[in-house]
Order: structure tokens, then C-alpha cells, then sequence
């Protein structure tokens, strides 16, 4: 026993010095790229960059969005999606894999035990005798272990760690495009419920008016004209009913899949027809702060990083590479004797590599190495612009949206009016069916508009709390 703890304190010190001797690193100085996008939004999309409210990044998806029924959505999707499932699967592997580099940066030391018997000849054996050789051994050894002189082992480290966070980002932007995703289907079921609703509306009165116009005809009060103007209007409310059931449908089977599990009973039913006032405004910050909000641009600097380390591992090839392999334990002839007094055994066998001609292998892989850090740059650069572009479309519609939502419910009023209007006169025998048809006709046109517009208003702020970077924060108890 005491023989093991001193070969384990020899191992120990033999690992410390290796540390010690293993502080250079051949990888270049990390330098975050320049921005390529301007340093403010466009003073014309209403934006406020210094306002001191909470950011869409530190808001709680349940805080943001107000519904019972699409909070509670959400919640399954979250533990049902399979596409935020196998993301959540590629972080436990990338940690796994990142725990595997990390343990080359430490000897491995394990307990041995061997013994071994071996006839040999009397011209090759020591004694000048033919006999058996009999030997047994116990102890600890380590194999193998890289001095890391020139950073190689600690710049692998290093890449798989920024690839490990690169996958944690990668996870919460696809829970981000997930609630999303849930937020905005949900919002486009509970619009295109309203309009079969209306639409069943406005079909049950072309109904009453078509029966109105048969029956005005077979008694030669009505032309038929008229009657096919009826008949016409009569057909296309049909149509469109066919139309809002058949998107209705398609509506609940999308967000089955992102639900993960078939949808309870009644959703979107009882959905909110406030729309956009039931979500906050966002402040939008500078563009800068998307560097730390969006997951995405996080994944890709962690890639960059990555490459960067890379570097530093494909440039230590060029250096001579140092590994030990020694043991240290009780060596003896006899099973009974392995651990008598002076059975003592050591073996250190250190090994040095140079390399001197590898056919270009080397300056290949730095080649790679460097090109590789290269084209994360451009997709870094990119990403930003993405994400740039993506806030000031989301912004250029909050400046819009709003105005038109509120245009579109005025010409509704407006048209509802002239419709009551037409209707009277009509009725009254003081204005044609033409005239009536005409004002009918308008009023479903304008208030599916108005149902469409309130949608785009309310979907918009879904996208841009989406792509300030709101969705990936814990939910408040």
C-alpha cells in the first residue's frame, strides 16, 4: 500500500510540472470582427434606443404573451418539439465530447497487474539455459500523457468548449424560432376562426337575399339580372366558407407538429380579437446589443472562437511533441514474493517526436486551420447583417402597421354605415339591388381586410420581440 501511494505521488508531481511546462499557446489573439452594419436604426421607424425598459432578451416568453391558451401551447411545445428535443441532445453531446478533450489535458493513471511465463532456448536465454521465465508485476502506470509544451492539447480544449457553447446557444435560438413559431400559428388559427365566422355571417345573409331575388323573379318583380347578381354573390360566400375551413384546418395541423401531441379542444376558439394590444411594446436598444441578445450571433462567435483555437493546435504540429509512459509498482518471480522488500519497480520511458518531413501534411492543416477561421468571419458577418435586417423589417412594420390597423377600422365603420344605408334605401324602393349588392359586397371585403391587417399588426410583434432576441429566458415561477 505504501508503495502505491508513493508511485501515485510521483504520477501527481509528473502531471503539476507538465502543467506548469505547458503555459504557451501558439493560437492568435481572439479579435471580435467589426460590425458590418450601421450603429443606429433608421430614424424613421418610431425606434426609442435608450429607453430604460427591459429588453425583449430579459423577458420571460410567459411574461411576454398574455394568453392562457397559447402560454399553455407553448409549455408543451417546449417538452414535446422534436426539432428543440434533438437540440437539447446536441448539447448533451457536445459537453460529453468537450469532457473527452478536457481529460487529455491530465495523465491517465490506472492500476496494473500482469504477470507473464515464457519458455525460451538456451541461445537466447540470459542464463545460457533452456528454463521458463516466470515474472509478475503490480502497481500504477500512466501511458502515453502529451507534455503540452506548445499548446496543442489545451488550444483542442479550447475548440471543443466553444463548440459546446456554440451548441447551448444553437439550442436557444431554436426555442426562440419555436415560441415563435407556436405564437404566431396560434395567432393565424385564432384570425382565420373569425373569418369563418364572419364569413358563415355574411354567406347566412346572401342566403336570405338570393331566396329574396328567386322569389321576386317568378313573380316578375325582378329581373334576372338581379337574380344572378344575387346568385353570384350567394356562390362566392360559399367559396370563401370552403376556403376559411379548409386554412382553418391547415392551421391546427401545423401547430400540432409544433406542438408535439394533438391539440386540446376548443383552441383558438375563445382567442383574444384584441390583437396587438395584448402584447407589450419592445424597446429595440442599438444595434450593437444584438451582439449579446440574438443566441444566433452568440453560436456563431463561439464557432469563431473555435477555428481560432484550431489554429493554435494546427500550428503546435509543427513542434516536437513530448509523451511519457512509465509505471511504478512491485516486480517479482514468484506470486507469494510481489510485494516482499526490495520487489520495488519503476519504468519511465519519455518519447519525443520531431517532425521533419510529413509531405506538407502540416502546413495543409494550417492551411484548413486558418481558411476555416475565415469563412466563420463571413458567416459571423453575416448573421449580424441577417439579424440587422431582420429588427429593421420588424421595425419599418411597427412604424406602419399600427396606422393602417387603425385606417382599416375606420374605413369598417365607414362601410358599415354606407351598408345600412344602401339596405334601407333599397328596401324602401329608392335605390336599385345594384347599388345594395355593390355596398354588401364592400363591407365583407373590407372586414376581412380588417381581420387580415389586426393579424400582420400582431404577428409583427411576435417577429420582433423574436428577432430582438426575447424567448430563450427562463420562465418566471
Amino acid at each position: 500500500m505504501k508503495t502505491t501511494f508513493s508511485s501515485l505521488r510521483t504520477l501527481a508531481g509528473i502531471s503539476v510540472i507538465s502543467a506548469l511546462l505547458s503555459a504557451c499557446s501558439l493560437a492568435p489573439s481572439y479579435e471580435q470582427p467589426v460590425l458590418p452594419v450601421a450603429a443606429h436604426w433608421n430614424a424613421g421607424s418610431g425606434v426609442d434606443e435608450q429607453s430604460d425598459a427591459p429588453r425583449a432578451s430579459a423577458i420571460a416568453w410567459n411574461d411576454f404573451f398574455q394568453d392562457p391558451q397559447l402560454k399553455s401551447l407553448i409549455a408543451i411545445a417546449l417538452d414535446n418539439n422534436r426539432d428543440l428535443r434533438m437540440a437539447t441532445l446536441n448539447i448533451e453531446r457536445a459537453r460529453a465530447m468537450y469532457n473527452i478533450q478536457t481529460a487529455d489535458q491530465a495523465p491517465n493513471i490506472a492500476a496494473i497487474g500482469n504477470g507473464s511465463r515464457q519458455r525460451l532456448p538456451a541461445d537466447v536465454n540470459p542464463t545460457g539455459k533452456t528454463g521458463v521465465n516466470t515474472s509478475y508485476f503490480a502497481g500504477v502506470g500512466m501511458a502515453a500523457f502529451e507534455i503540452d509544451l506548445f499548446g496543442r492539447v489545451r488550444n483542442l480544449s479550447d475548440a471543443a468548449l466553444q463548440r459546446y457553447l456554440a451548441t447551448e446557444q444553437a439550442q436557444r435560438s431554436a426555442q426562440i424560432s419555436l415560441i415563435a413559431a407556436v405564437a404566431t400559428t396560434y395567432e393565424t388559427l385564432v384570425a382565420d376562426q373569425r373569418l369563418l365566422r364572419l364569413t358563415e355571417q355574411t354567406l347566412a345573409s346572401r342566403v336570405d337575399s338570393y331566396d329574396r331575388q328567386k322569389k321576386l323573379y317568378a313573380e316578375g318583380a325582378s329581373a334576372e339580372y338581379d337574380l344572378r347578381q344575387s346568385e353570384s354573390l350567394f356562390e362566392a360566400a360559399r367559396a370563401a366558407r370552403a376556403q376559411q375551413e379548409r386554412r382553418k384546418s391547415q392551421d391546427e395541423n401545423a401547430l400540432t407538429v409544433l406542438v408535439g401531441q394533438p391539440l386540446p379542444s376548443g383552441i383558438g376558439v375563445s382567442g383574444s380579437t384584441s390583437g396587438a394590444r395584448s402584447l407589450p411594446d419592445l424597446p429595440t436598444g442599438l444595434p450593437s446589443e444584438l451582439i449579446t441578445a440574438r443566441p444566433d450571433i452568440l453560436q456563431q462567435e463561439a464557432i469563431l472562437r473555435a477555428q481560432n483555437a484550431n489554429i493554435g493546435a494546427a500550428r503546435a504540429a509543427f513542434f516536437p511533441r513530448i509523451s511519457l509512459t512509465g509505471n511504478f509498482g512491485s516486480a517479482s518471480n514468484e506470486l507469494s514474493g510481489l510485494f516482499d522488500s526490495g520487489s520495488r519497480s519503476w519504468a519511465f520511458l519519455p518519447q519525443i517526436s520531431i517532425p521533419i518531413f510529413e509531405g506538407g501534411r502540416n502546413v495543409a492543416n494550417l492551411k484548413v486551420a486558418e481558411t476555416d477561421k475565415k469563412i466563420a468571419i463571413a458567416q459571423y458577418e453575416k448573421t449580424v447583417q441577417v439579424a440587422f435586417r431582420e429588427v429593421a423589417d420588424a421595425l419599418a412594420g411597427r412604424a406602419t402597421l399600427a396606422e393602417e390597423v387603425s385606417s382599416v377600422k375606420a374605413q369598417e365603420n365607414a362601410e358599415t354605415a354606407r351598408y345600412g344605408f344602401a339596405k334601407s334605401r333599397y328596401e324602401a324602393g329608392y335605390s336599385s339591388y345594384l347599388e345594395y349588392l355593390d355596398a354588401q359586397r364592400s363591407l365583407f371585403s373590407v372586414q376581412q381586410q380588417s381581420i387580415q391587417v389586426q393579424l400582420a399588426e400582431l404577428q409583427n410583434r411576435i417577429t420582433l420581440y423574436k428577432v430582438l432576441g426575447g424567448g430563450w429566458k427562463a420562465p418566471t415561477p
